[in-house]
């Protein structure tokens, strides 16, 4: 479990017992982003060990946390009370067939009373989640904000490479990879509550639409221009269909060696 915190004192506490309680959790990981004075305090009492990471921005604090954790599957995570962690139960058995699963907001039914999730973000998020299944032909989206997201570990060596983003739009430069490299990517809607506090992105509106701009410019680049660098490893389900395609193939079955033992 990854939390990285900036301005999440009054709620990183609960939100690391609400994880620890699932009793399906085992590490979570705070990471310290230049956080408001008291938070550590506040992630003393709990479970959680912390680190720091001084570089300054939402995508600088997830690749250190991806850096630091050695779990099969690694749950990144806002504490700032928005997401129930209960929710971690419907992302899960998504793992099984996938290797990122991605939360999302949209869906006027698991959006609460006084969640900042206007007409302005619900429809902004959708636009641009389809224009990224238009332009790169991938599986259904609609929200391309989402922080509330599972990913497999074994894409975490490519995803650390090939980033570049150590802002706000680093969720959606970590979804456009994963698409790219054609990693088995779904969503799953999850609950959306109102914020403890203040948001530094989204409670503004001229920079929400300063973020919204800058990540459909980022999908729009790498269109026309997709990063060109070393291949990437297969995710576990890629690796699986690969097996199973070559196991069509050979009349002695698939190799001992290759085997996953999923």
């Amino acid at each position: 479990m990854v939390l990285p915190t900036y301005n999440e004192k009054d709620s990183i506490a609960e939100t690391i017992r609400a994880f620890d309680k699932l009793g399906i959790v085992d590490d979570i990981l705070v990471v310290n982003n230049n956080a408001a004075e008291g938070t550590s305090d506040e992630v003393a009492m709990t479970t959680a060990r912390e680190v720091l990471e001084p570089r300054q921005g939402y995508g600088a604090a997830i690749r250190r946390g991806l850096a630091e954790v050695d779990t099969d599957l690694i749950c990144i995570c806002e504490p700032d009370g928005t997401f129930d962690p209960r929710d971690l139960t419907k992302l899960l058995p998504f793992t099984e067939d996938c290797d990122f699963v991605v939360g999302s907001r949209t869906v006027s039914n698991f959006i609460w009373d006084g969640a900042n999730m206007g007409r302005f973000l619900q429809w902004g998020n959708w636009a641009v989640a389809k224009t990224i299944e238009v332009l790169f032909n991938t599986s259904y989206l609609s929200d391309v904000g989402c922080t509330f997201r599972v990913v497999s570990r074994d894409l975490v060596p490519g995803l650390l490479r090939d980033s570049r983003v150590h802002g706000s739009a680093f969720g959606l430069e970590m979804l456009m990879l994963a698409l790219m490299a054609r990693d088995t990517v779904v969503q799953v809607p999850v609950n959306y509550h109102p914020r403890v506090g203040t948001s530094a992105v989204t409670g503004d509106t001229r920079t929400a639409i300063r973020l919204g701009l800058q990540m459909l410019r980022m999908v729009l680049a790498m269109r026309v221009r997709p990063p060109r660098r070393p291949q990437r490893s297969l995710g576990r389900r890629n690796q699986d269909q690969a097996e199973r395609q070559q196991a069509l193939w050979n009349p002695s079955g698939p190799s001992s060696d290759g085997s996953l033992g999923r």
